[in-house]
């Protein structure tokens, strides 16, 4: 209500009084007016004025991408994601490291089944949050979708590696034969994915051979005896990875230098001058001097002559493979008597032998000249019963055919 003052005025007391209180009453609806007026006119505006902010447009936000991942790397990633269908996207833009590095890469694609990916390279080993906008060509840019835990690798994960362990059974030839290595594994670490084999062949030339993670063992089929074998694993951090990681260390892996021939192979010969056995039968055959045994055997589980030559002459044998490198040979003789303690051990890779018998002064000559070679000249002082290992030839050449001219 308006402020109006009672007392005791002059004249017309009730006529005063109302004019008293009306001038009062006309000023306070003269400020009432004055306010309703003032805030009319603040709030009165074009529902379009807020445009004059953003330069007469609206803002527009492109489409975002959707199903982003990240496949980690050496010292790089790659992004991948479902474009957006929008077609005003012109193209994308990947921002890390707090903004400070970017990428573009180009909408080439709006098909939201494709899939669009880009490799950022020479990064630092880190797990990095990446950042990625669709843009317009007028500058818009969508809100941002986030790949968080990216990780990229490098020499701190290389550092730790090893190799594959081997086996503690020895590495040993398959079946005997000496051009195949056999080499045994344990079970790998679950992110290995491949061990390289560096050995050289027969032909002399280096190779590489491969197991793989689920394989416990590998067959090298033209190994060269005496040669160096080494290998190195192969990691990958996880199983999206882009990049596999080698061991910083390549192994030497153990390979015995003398090893025994696969006697399983070994066939009866009967070449010019050679002795033959008692009488044709297995007892006394050739076969009988590499059935397995270590020690002096008696008669029917020996060889024996049948004594229709005059010594020297030869007994010859194939051992069924060519050995690039034989070492030794060891002689057990019957467990009483009539066992060679002179003779000659020759080799070759030729059967081509002279016509001549082996108490021929020629012989010698002539089995050189036919490409034979030989690997020991033998004199025992004993009685010929105990195994007796001969070293043979040091650098032979190869050899199949074996030949033992029995002197004395």
């Amino acid at each position: 209500m308006p402020n109006c003052h009672f007392g005791e005025i002059p004249g017309n007391a009730l006529i005063d009084y109302k004019f008293y209180c009306h001038e009062q009453t006309k000023i306070y609806t003269g400020w009432a007016v004055a306010i309703l007026l003032l805030s009319f006119a603040a709030c009165s505006t074009d529902p379009d004025d807020f445009k004059s902010f953003l330069n007469n447009t609206e803002i527009k936000y492109p489409g975002k991408i959707t199903n982003a991942f990240a496949r980690p790397g050496n010292k790089r990633v790659v992004l991948g994601w479902n474009p957006s269908p929008d077609q005003s996207i012109s193209k994308y833009v990947v921002f890390w490291n707090n903004g400070s590095d970017s990428l573009i890469v180009p909408a080439n694609t709006h098909r939201p089944t494709d899939t669009i990916q880009t490799i950022i390279a020479n990064l630092q080993e880190y797990t990095y949050s990446f950042f990625v906008y669709s843009y317009d060509e007028k500058g818009n840019r969508s809100i941002p979708t986030e790949i968080s835990n990216a990780r990229v690798y490098g020499s701190t994960y290389q550092n730790n590696l090893y190799n594959r362990p081997l086996d503690a059974s020895p590495t040993g030839f398959d079946n005997g034969n000496i051009s195949r290595l056999k080499i045994n594994f344990l079970v790998p670490d679950t992110v290995n994915i491949t061990t390289r084999i560096r050995y050289t062949s027969l032909s002399g030339t280096e190779k590489d051979a491969y197991i793989k993670a689920g394989d416990n063992s590998i067959i090298i089929p033209d190994y060269k005896i005496g040669s160096r074998v080494t290998y190195q694993s192969y990691y990958a951090p996880n199983s999206i990875a882009i990049d596999t990681f080698a061991t910083n260390f390549i192994d030497t892996i153990p390979v015995a230098t003398v090893i025994a021939a696969d006697k399983s192979l070994f066939k009866e010969l009967s070449l010019y001058g050679d002795g033959q056995s008692w009488d044709g039968s297995y007892e006394t055959s050739l076969r009988q001097i590499w059935d397995g045994a270590t020690s002096p055997q008696g008669w029917q589980n020996c060889f024996h002559s049948n004594g229709n030559k005059s010594l020297p002459y030869p007994i010859s044998f194939d051992m069924g493979a060519v050995y690039n490198k034989l070492n030794a040979m060891e002689m057990i003789g019957r467990d009483c008597c009539h066992n060679p303690v002179d003779y000659e051990i020759w080799g070759s890779n030729s059967l081509t032998v002279p016509s001549l018998e082996g108490n021929n002064s020629n012989w010698a000559t002539q089995m050189a000249a036919s490409g034979w070679t030989l690997l020991a000249d033998v004199q025992r002082t004993d009685n010929g019963i105990a195994p007796y290992k001969t070293t043979l030839k040091s650098n032979p050449p190869p050899v199949r055919y074996i030949r033992i001219r029995i002197k004395k």
